[in-house]
């Protein structure tokens, strides 16, 4: 039970009252008060039970226990009910509790609703809930907010329905806890902004009846509920009014509020009051400040700053600390630190932690420890150490590996992975699932995939009828899907793409836009890209400069390119340049090039011979 020991509270609590007809406070100076205090004391010597009850309430309010207790005693003894609640509290404050609870039982039965809860509050703390709850009601069904507050809380804890009731007339009637315990249960979740733990989302009409119970405890001071509603507003855009309430907050000493407003601050581009946030709630024990105080060093390159911070979080039982320890030590190259770091977070179920963990000890050659912790990550929700699983079982080339693999990618693309979404739709183009491998080429291609792009354009470029030849001067037709994919692809650098990108336009006339997709792709290693580019300015006659592009395909392993320059020679008359082009062709294929560049060897060789 709390105390009465505040002055300031006494009438808070309900169990200070005054007698009825007064009102409960009045501007008086001290003479008015001195004069006043006489003058009951005068009407109580002469047996005035209201003005004692008056006297004793007066002085109990001072703190003169010793002065109030008799007059309190000799109004209660008279039957006033006033005098007896405010007995019971001068009791409790002594240390009287079961004499206290006798004359709060008298005033409650009088229909004292602040005896009531007093009793009901003093039966709780012995254990016995069945007269607590009666007592509770009593003075809940007069109206008594605090006994409507201790009333929901009593049936809350035993799992009774009938506290929800309680609780939003008790928020009803102004109890800013009570205000704040309603909207978390309406909020739908037991975690806390701040705390790295995501809540399961209410129902719109919830959320919106949670957002006005926190701001009326906000409203009366409540900094919990100011957290909770800055959080609110931040989420949905309102910065401004969040970082207000999160100041409220803050400036009352809650130290998740000041680290998200040291977020706020950050993101608005203000890191230097971020850190003054920052260094407020990580001095107040916040791990999140602290690990944010160190990444904000860490960045500035002061890494014995950082480390200390994050040394700070971790002692503040925030497990990000050991990761980023670990991620620090990384960096450095203290790799068995590192290690250490990492391990220490995975083993506290740091998912992040243990996918880094598995990749340490995959780079040191250690595969059969490395996919316990991927797994371990994996199962725990890490998407990097899904996708990661995927290549560690595609790498060993047997079925029953390339299954799982495929498994852990499909996991991985389900919560968003592109190039998990890319693998599987790879996988299911090699089963022949075409369309389950497209959908999946879809996500990945949306997601920025370039190859994921291409090969979505791939197939739905073979589902398209052939069209007829366009010639110049002929109306373009619209770009279909596969098109503004290839285009997609060309446009974020797929080498393939920009090839294909060239084809289409040369198909449609435009030698221009082909020869700048052919010239990117050449520019950026296409042998084909060479080989076509060479194609396009041999046609529009600048057969020298088509050879330096054929010559560079060539040497990239491209056979016609090789057979091209062979032509080329001959024609100028250089043969053994000639012979030695078409001896390259012969070597690169394919089948119908070698055939046709060992014809033209032999013919150069009997020129030669000639």
């Amino acid at each position: 039970m709390d105390v009465m020991g505040d002055k300031a509270t006494l009438f808070e609590t309900g169990r200070f009252v005054q007698p009825s007809g007064e009102e409960p406070s009045r501007d008086v100076d001290e003479m008015g008060e001195d004069a006043e205090e006489v003058r009951l004391g005068m009407a109580a010597r002469t047996g005035d039970a209201e003005a004692a009850s008056v006297l004793g309430a007066m002085l109990l309010r001072r703190g003169d226990l010793d002065a109030a207790e008799p007059q309190l005693r000799a109004a209660a003894s008279a039957g006033d009910r006033p005098a007896a609640n405010n007995l019971g509290v001068l009791l409790h404050q002594r240390g009287y509790a079961d004499e206290a609870a006798d004359w709060w039982r008298i005033a409650a039965v009088a229909g004292s609703a602040a005896a009531a809860h007093a009793l009901g509050r003093h039966h709780r703390e012995r254990g016995d809930e069945p007269a607590a709850e009666y007592w509770l009601r009593q003075s809940a069904e007069q109206g008594h907010v605090l006994g409507a507050y201790a009333l929901a809380d009593l049936l809350e804890h035993r799992g009774d329905s009938r506290s929800a009731y309680w609780m939003r007339a008790a928020a009803e009637r102004g109890h800013r806890e009570a205000a704040y315990r309603l909207a978390r249960s309406l909020d739908g979740g037991d975690a806390e902004p701040g705390t790295g733990r995501e809540e399961e989302p209410g129902t719109a009409k919830a959320s919106t009846e949670a957002e006005q119970w926190y701001r009326q405890a906000a409203a009366r001071g409540h900094r919990r509920a100011a957290l909770h509603l800055g959080a609110i507003l931040e989420k949905r855009g309102e910065l401004k009014e969040a970082g207000r309430w999160y100041l409220t907050s803050a400036k009352d000493g809650e130290a998740r509020a000041a680290c998200a407003l040291g977020f706020l601050l950050r993101d608005a581009g203000d890191s230097e009051s971020a850190a003054v946030w920052w260094l407020r709630a990580a001095q107040d024990g916040d791990g999140n400040a602290a690990n944010a105080l160190g990444a904000l060093h860490a960045e500035r390159g002061e890494t014995q700053t950082a480390e200390r911070w994050y040394r700070a979080a971790l002692d503040a039982g925030d497990d990000n600390g050991a990761y980023n320890l670990g991620l620090l030590c990384a960096e450095q190259g203290r790799t068995a630190q590192a290690e250490q770091w990492y391990r220490r977070a995975a083993y506290a179920g740091h998912r992040e932690a243990a996918n880094a963990l598995a990749i340490l000890l995959l780079r040191g050659g250690d595969t059969s420890g490395a996919e316990p912790w991927f797994s371990k990550a994996a199962e725990a929700g890490s998407v990097d150490a899904a996708f990661n699983l995927g290549i560690l079982h595609a790498g060993r080339d047997t079925a029953r590996d390339t299954e799982a693999a495929v498994r852990w990618y499909e996991r991985a693309a389900a919560a968003g992975h592109t190039e998990a979404a890319l693998q599987v739709g790879i996988a299911r183009l090699r089963e022949g699932d075409e369309q389950t491998a497209e959908r999946h080429l879809r996500c990945a291609a949306g997601g920025g995939s370039a190859e994921a792009a291409y090969r979505l354009a791939t197939v739905l470029d073979a589902r398209r009828p052939p069209e007829p030849a366009h010639e110049l001067g002929e109306s373009v037709h619209d770009k279909t899907e596969c098109e503004e994919w290839y285009e997609r692809a060309a446009g974020q650098g797929h080498r393939r793409a920009q090839v294909r990108v060239g084809m289409l336009a040369a198909a449609r006339g435009d030698v221009v836009e082909a020869a700048r997709w052919y010239r990117a792709a050449a520019e950026a290693g296409s042998r084909n890209g060479a080989f076509n580019l060479g194609l396009l300015l041999a046609r529009e006659g600048s057969e020298p400069e088509a050879a330096v592009w054929w010559t560079r395909a060539a040497d990239a392993g491209h056979g016609r390119a090789a057979l091209r320059l062979a032509l080329v020679y001959a024609r100028r008359g250089e043969l053994a340049e000639g012979q030695r082009w078409a001896a390259r062709a012969m070597e690169l294929g394919p089948k119908e090039v070698g055939e046709r560049a060992a014809r033209l060897e032999g013919a150069l060789r009997e020129e030669l011979s000639a």
